[in-house]
């Protein structure tokens, strides 16, 4: 493949349809070939001849803590993106790249719409607003209630990741890290972030974190920043990791996760760079450590849980950064982001399969199937349980017995 490029930023996809990186270039260049995740850690983006790795075997249980389906319905295919399901009181919201767009409450679809545009970021939703962002930069706002449209408007560029609503303001990130505060009542824009940004970087499906006053937002580069929900303006800037090294691919170092917040502090983690946690308040470094995620992160009261870029999926102490535990069963299964469920963390993998990891100490308790597709994006929680949607569209609403 030979793509010449203009001196624009541009983005292109790097692999076949991994829920990973695309490299945008800030220079008039002439790109041969299509680069891989492993490839990009070799720091090597033209070669395309990395061999695919074998998958670790699974190993038996000692103990069953299977995830069982509680329901399950299906959406359609996500394409080349990362589509994540919404929950709001029971109700589940999923999108398909082919424009669908549908509500299920315990599993039954109560409305679906055909948006007729190419979705490529969502869902996002507050319960009585639904948003999602296409390929053509748009946002499309839908009732949460009947699923009739509302709004739509356009931004900058595509909107790869799902828009984070509340408080009546619904916060966009487009493809240019640029980030929008739009009036959840009408579309209309209220404020505009935007920063310098390396000439290098990694296509991000990262959402932001919006609690009602701020918005916290990681950056490529490794910067996190809270913005104020009134006006836009930075409250704080934090670094997660500075970037290091000789070349451009080296000093790749960017936000690639939603932050996550549990009491007053909000964490975050940087590819090729750290994990830490601040005050969510002043942006104050409480600590930090070397680690390197794309997947992200999530945290309970006790313990900071990361899958790291090695698919080594490890807790933290929440107060200190001190390592707890390590599982590496999953290393070469692509595991999502940890989400943390009381005595249980969840993760999934790129064969479909969900596993249920001891949250004390990482041993792996159980594990279920969906429909053997890959699961890209984050399992979200949904009552007592969590929700995860498939590449071949399947939702499993699932709890662990």
């Amino acid at each position: 493949m030979r793509v010449f490029l203009k001196p624009l930023r541009w983005f292109g996809q790097i692999g076949s349809l991994s829920r990973w990186p695309v490299l945008g270039f800030g220079v008039t260049l002439l790109l041969s070939g299509c680069v891989s995740l492993d490839s990009l850690n070799k720091l090597n983006p033209f070669d395309s001849s990395a061999p695919k790795v074998k998958l670790k075997e699974l190993p038996a249980l000692d103990f069953k803590a299977d995830p069982r389906n509680l329901w399950q319905a299906n959406i359609g295919n996500a394409g080349s993106y990362s589509l994540a399901p919404a929950v709001v009181a029971g109700s589940v919201y999923a999108a398909a790249a082919d424009g669908s767009l549908a509500r299920f409450d315990e599993g039954k679809q109560v409305w679906r719409v055909a948006t007729g545009q190419t979705i490529s970021g969502g869902v996002g939703t507050d319960g009585k607003l639904v948003v999602v962002g296409t390929a053509k930069g748009e946002v499309l706002a839908f009732d949460a209630v009947s699923g009739k449209e509302a709004w739509k408007v356009r931004v900058s560029s595509e909107v790869l990741a799902p828009p984070s609503l509340a408080d009546g303001l619904v916060i966009v990130r487009s493809g240019d890290s640029r980030v929008v505060g739009l009036e959840a009542a009408d579309g209309k824009r209220r404020w505009m972030y935007q920063r310098n940004i390396p000439a290098l970087l990694l296509r991000s499906y990262a959402s932001v974190l919006n609690t009602g006053k701020l918005t916290y937002v990681g950056f490529p580069g490794g910067k996190l920043v809270a913005l104020a929900n009134t006006n836009g303006a930075a409250a704080w800037e934090a670094t997660v990791a500075t970037p290091k090294g000789a070349t451009e691919l080296e000093r790749i170092t960017d936000v690639m996760s939603a932050p996550v917040m549990e009491g007053n502090a909000v964490c975050a983690v940087a590819y090729q760079g750290r994990v830490a946690c601040f005050d969510a308040s002043s942006g104050n470094n409480l600590w930090s450590r070397e680690m390197s995620s794309i997947a992200g992160l999530d945290t309970d009261s006790k313990r900071v849980y990361i899958t790291d870029t090695k698919g080594l999926v490890s807790a933290l102490d929440k107060n200190s950064g001190a390592s707890v535990w390590q599982l590496d069963k999953l290393v070469t299964r692509s595991p999502t982001r940890p989400l943390a469920l009381g005595e249980v963390v969840i993760v999934a993998d790129s064969q479909g399969l969900v596993h249920a990891l001891r949250s004390d100490n990482g041993s792996l308790v159980g594990r279920t199937k969906t429909d053997g597709s890959a699961i890209r994006t984050d399992p979200v929680r949904y009552s007592t349980g969590f929700v995860v949607q498939t590449i071949n569209g399947g939702i499993y609403a699932m709890a662990v017995r």
